[in-house]
């Protein structure tokens, strides 16, 4: 029988791909490829916007950033590598 150790760090480390499938990594720059509205705000985000700096996190919308001043979590399917 084994017990799990919550102690443990996992190696499997967290694969992320664009649109085009180029993978991306904490850091990087995207570029959207689609407008996009915010839920909750009147900002649209537009085709065409960079994103700089982004933060890979394990969910269902995959990248963290910050967008004019607003954090901001975005679904990778939306973005390409700049």
């Amino acid at each position: 029988m084994y017990e799990w150790n919550g102690n443990e760090v996992s190696n499997e480390e967290l694969i992320v791909k664009d649109c085009h499938n180029n993978l991306l990594q904490n850091g990087d720059s995207v570029i959207l490829i689609k407008d996009l509205k915010v839920k909750g705000s009147s900002l649209v985000l537009k085709k065409g916007t960079k994103i700089k700096n982004i933060k890979l996190v394990n969910s269902d919308h995959n990248v963290d950033c910050k967008v004019e001043g607003q954090s901001l979590s975005l679904k990778s399917e939306f973005l390409k590598k700049a």
